[in-house]
């Protein structure tokens, strides 16, 4: 069992590393055939970092969005019913990314960690 989990991470990591080097070695003038290899392993690549870096992430996001739940929760008993107080502290914990795709590891959309900072309207 050991050595599989050994061998799918070692395989994971080196597509990272050749979607990396897809992306490098991209240019703009290349024949349809040529084009389509590279491609295939940058999205091969970039797929399965996103995978590695949710596992780590999705936890620590879900323990965030987790205690800012409770503390807003305990912030509105606290406060009588104050739902500014409540909502910003839900606000920032529960909103944000959850999941990280490859187009956030390009760097084609963002990352957040917390959601908007929430304001009285």
């Amino acid at each position: 069992m050991r050595r599989m989990l050994v061998l799918a991470v070692v395989t994971l990591c080196l597509w990272s590393q050749m979607a990396v080097a897809g992306d490098i070695q991209e240019s703009g003038t290349r024949d349809s055939q040529a084009s389509s290899l590279p491609t295939t392993w940058s999205d091969a690549g970039y797929g399965s970092l996103a995978v590695l870096t949710n596992l780590l992430y999705m936890p620590l996001k879900i323990v965030y969005g987790t205690v800012g739940l409770v503390t807003g929760s305990l912030a509105y008993v606290c406060t009588v019913g104050n739902d500014d107080v409540a909502m910003s502290i839900w606000d920032p914990s529960l909103g944000g990314t959850y999941v990280v795709t490859p187009a956030m590891l390009r760097g084609d959309e963002p990352v957040l960690f917390s959601g908007p900072s929430h304001s009285k309207s």
